[in-house]
């Protein structure tokens, strides 16, 4: 059963319904559902469909290309493709032999098909551009893991493909919500307490939510996935990011130092820190990393554009970092690190995490869904150690600036039970808003909104309190 994604399938349905030719790329990170709702979207029922090959040389990709139109039905082909010229002019030759009505023709993994000096591509423009779209029954549907490849070659194409898209979908990771849903059509049981602990190590990635059975705790499940050797993500890390990246290498490199540093990295910090080269090949790993969602670049308020900070926010490699990374453990390690101090620094950290991914849901509990906001964290390190206590060292978790002249200062706490701020904790919330204001020298007003997992207890400290949020605003639409 499809979960969610009700905008995303209108979008292909109605392609069935133009008047002309439409050409849909979908795109977006591994296991995040793209040939599932392309599937079920139309039924399961294309024209033709084929499936690029990994790692496979172009003559394979090629033989396979012509497997696929023997089994839809073409038999009088050659024997062998020379180039991705005949394999596009037998598709439409097989096209032509097809009844009136609406073809859906879906490519997928299309990243794969395009090898080194293969001819792909242009013969992939020439196909729509010089056919398909001169026509009025094609709806012609590509999909690819692959981000960073889909958005150059595709959908920013500055060649013969270039504004040749009649729509493109980004498919985004799950919500708790949407992963609540999930859950609950596999029939699991499970609090949303739960599903927060699960989203913080597998995000929302709806294949890693659908690997859980029901009858087991989500510990015992993180173990047998992650932990045991036989698992289904027990090597999920290098198979996600060799399945991206055709030389992984560098790009692995980028997340270890990224993965260390929680507020993120600025490019020159990421160069010192790393032994890399200013030049364009990092500006490309950047790039290539934030079109798959593994990171993302903002900018501080009062800095420039340079200085923008790029910060890691995929769960799953954060949790990857935390605690396999470099160390194997044994299959009932997860049941038995709950409780300890990794484990509880671990959670108010990945908890950071979710509240970024749901900065939509926040904003909607504030009431402001419709104000334009830039949200990141802030730090700030006095140059004088002996500076004056308003001048001390501070951070703060996520900042909501925001174009009516506010900006929330949003403090994230996860706890087992409702949060008590202590007289301690008051004082430090109080310095940190006074020490934002002196450094940013921001003419805002300022908010401190509280984000926890239950809620606040009620004492003398929550005046000062501007808006209270708690897990279940979370899960909300």
């Amino acid at each position: 059963m499809l979960i969610g994604r009700d905008k995303e399938k209108q979008i292909l349905q109605n392609a069935l319904t133009e008047e002309y030719s439409q050409f849909v790329a979908v795109y977006g990170r591994r296991r995040v559902g793209k040939t599932f709702l392309i599937r079920e979207s139309y039924d399961y029922k294309f024209t033709f469909q084929f499936t690029g090959a990994a790692n496979t040389s172009s003559r394979k990709q090629l033989a396979r290309f012509r497997m696929a139109l023997k089994e839809h039905g073409l038999t009088d082909m050659a024997k062998v493709f020379a180039n991705w010229m005949t394999a596009f002019s037998e598709l439409k030759r097989y096209i032509n032999l097809q009844p009136e009505g609406k073809k859906i023709i879906f490519l997928d993994e299309l990243p794969w098909m395009d090898a080194p000096r293969s001819g792909f591509l242009s013969e992939l423009e020439s196909f729509w551009n010089g056919w398909a779209s001169a026509r009025k029954d094609i709806v012609f549907v590509v999909c690819g893991s692959a981000t960073s490849w889909m958005v150059k070659k595709i959908i920013k194409n500055k060649g013969g493909l270039h504004n040749r898209l009649t729509h493109r979908i980004a498919l985004k990771p799950f919500s708790l919500r949407l992963c609540e849903e999930l859950v609950q059509s596999r029939g699991i049981e499970m609090t949303r307490k739960q599903i927060l602990n699960g989203y913080m190590i597998f995000g929302g990635v709806p294949y890693y939510w659908s690997l859980l059975q029901k009858g087991h705790s989500l510990t015992q499940e993180i173990d047998r996935l992650i932990f045991t050797n036989d698992g289904d993500m027990y090597d999920e890390f290098s198979m996600l990011y060799a399945s991206l990246f055709k030389k992984p290498e560098p790009y692995i490199k980028i997340i270890s130092l990224l993965a260390g540093k929680k507020e993120g990295m600025t490019r020159i910090e990421l160069i010192n820190k790393g032994g890399l080269e200013d030049n364009g090949a990092l500006s490309k790993i950047l790039d290539d990393l934030e079109w798959c969602g593994f990171i993302r670049g903002y900018t501080v308020i009062g800095k420039q554009v340079k200085d923008e900070i790029f910060q890691l926010i995929d769960h799953y490699t954060l949790f990857y970092y935390e605690f396999i990374h470099g160390k194997r453990h044994g299959k009932n390690f997860w049941q038995a690190m709950e409780g300890k101090p990794q484990y509880n620094n671990w959670c108010g950290r990945a908890f950071e995490r979710v509240c970024l991914w749901h900065t939509d849901q926040i904003k909607h509990k504030i009431g402001i869904s419709g104000v334009l906001t830039n949200e990141y964290a802030w730090r700030h390190v006095p140059k004088d150690q002996s500076a004056e206590p308003k001048s001390e060292g501070v951070q703060i978790d996520l900042l909501l600036d925001r174009s009516d002249g506010i900006i929330d200062l949003c403090e994230i706490k996860y706890s087992s039970d409702k949060y008590s701020i202590t007289e301690a904790y008051h004082e430090k919330l109080n310095r940190r808003k006074a020490v934002f204001a002196e450094v940013t020298k921001t003419r805002k007003a300022l908010h401190t909104v509280l984000i926890t997992t239950y809620g606040l207890a009620k004492n003398a400290y929550v005046g000062d309190i501007q808006n209270e949020i708690q897990l279940d605003d979370l899960f909300s639409v």
